[in-house]
């Protein structure tokens, strides 16, 4: 790890007022998550961008279901890593919501949960922009429910009669334009963006921590890789952010 790279980060990291951070797959996956889109991907001989789709969930909504069912499962053994816990604690700490994740498994949640104890933990609840596939939503009045296992029968919406499915953004659908607005928001008002484990390249959420930097606010960067963010981070620290967060913010 660079030296100056470092310093400026925590130099950074205790004179921003307000803080936010961007956190993308990388950070989950030493957790063990899955990315369901590497080589071993395959579900029953299908690829993810066959299945998490609007058009396959209408077309075949048993097997989309089936698969989700899946994910949970797999899903279910992972934790909350030393970096999951080190934002939780951070965002407790500061008493202000900034957790802005890219990651559908629940784990920003789960860790600022156990690390609230019997503290509200709302400070440091993420901001999920592409859902949580641990919840439900009715497809058709949008209602959210917890996740229940798949039975014989396709589950619905007791309000409304509409498919229940996971609740996140398949290809090809929008993010929630409220949710993504409270993140843009965030963005703006940031001195700081923390970007960690994610390669800054899809849109929109690639664009937050460019609000921050055209408003005269700094990015530092945590992944083990440069990606297309580095040249406008003001440091880029290179690590898991495991190892990285817990030293960067306690």
């Amino acid at each position: 790890m660079e030296e100056g790279q470092w310093r400026t980060a925590r130099r950074l990291v205790r004179e921003a007022r307000r803080v936010i951070a961007l956190t993308g797959a990388g950070i989950s996956a030493e957790s063990g998550v899955p990315t369901f889109r590497d080589a071993g991907g395959l579900w029953r001989s299908y690829r993810p961008e066959e299945l998490a789709t609007p058009e396959a969930l209408a077309r075949d909504p048993r097997t989309v279901l089936e698969w989700y069912a899946w994910r949970r499962s797999a899903l279910a053994g992972c934790r909350p890593n030393a970096g999951h816990r080190a934002l939780a604690r951070f965002f407790l700490r500061r008493s202000e919501a900034g957790l802005i994740t890219q990651n559908v498994d629940g784990l920003h949640t789960r860790a600022a949960i156990e690390a609230a104890g019997d503290a509200s933990a709302d400070p440091a609840l993420p901001i999920e922009l592409h859902g949580a596939v641990g919840r439900d939503r009715c497809d058709g009045c949008g209602t959210r429910f917890p996740a229940e296992a798949l039975g014989d029968a396709l589950p619905r919406c007791g309000a409304c009669g509409g498919l229940r499915r996971p609740d996140i953004v398949l290809f090809g659908e929008p993010l929630d334009a409220e949710v993504l607005g409270r993140a843009r928001e965030l963005a703006e008002r940031a001195d700081l963006c923390l970007v960690i484990g994610t390669s800054a390249v899809v849109y929109p959420a690639a664009a937050l921590p460019l609000a921050t930097l055209e408003d005269g606010g700094h990015i530092v960067e945590v992944n083990v890789r440069r990606t297309a963010l580095t040249d406008a981070a003001t440091a880029a620290v290179r690590g898991e952010a495991g190892t990285v967060l817990p030293a960067l913010l306690d």
